[in-house]
C-alpha cells in the first residue's frame, strides 16, 4: 500500500480533492467562477474554518455584509459562523483554492510536528 495518492485536475468549475486524493483531515476544493458571476448562496459554518488563496483573477468576498476585494496573490481565513459569499469581477474570471478544516485543531506545525531522517 503506497503512503500517497497522486491526481491531475483539469479545467472544470469546482473540484473536490477531498474526493479526487481520499482526504480525511481537511477539505480542499479549487473553484473557478467566470467574469460578473458568483457562488449561489451565503453560508457558514458549524466547525470550520475555511482559508482562501486567489490563484487568478480578482473578484470580491462579502463576509458578515462587509465586502472585500481580492485578486490574484490574497489569501484570507474566515471563521466558521460568518456569513460569506464569493463573487468575480465584471471584468474577470476569479480562481481561488478553499481548504476548510475544524477550527482549533490545528496540533502542531511542520517544525513541531516533522520527523527528521
Amino acid at each position: 500500500m503506497k503512503n500517497y495518492t497522486k491526481t491531475n485536475i483539469g479545467n472544470e468549475g469546482r473540484i473536490e480533492l477531498h474526493e479526487k486524493l481520499s482526504l480525511t483531515g481537511a477539505e480542499i476544493s479549487i473553484n473557478q467562477l467566470p467574469a460578473g458571476a458568483s457562488v449561489p448562496f451565503v453560508h457558514s459554518h458549524k466547525n470550520n474554518e475555511e482559508i482562501y488563496g486567489i490563484i487568478t483573477g480578482k473578484g470580491k468576498a462579502v463576509i458578515d455584509s462587509e465586502e472585500i476585494e481580492l485578486s490574484a496573490g490574497d489569501w484570507l481565513k474566515i471563521a466558521p459562523m460568518a456569513k460569506r459569499q464569493f463573487f468575480a469581477a465584471n471584468d474577470s474570471k476569479i480562481t481561488y483554492i478553499c481548504i476548510q478544516v475544524k477550527e482549533n485543531s490545528l496540533g502542531g506545525f511542520t517544525a513541531d510536528d516533522a520527523v527528521v531522517y
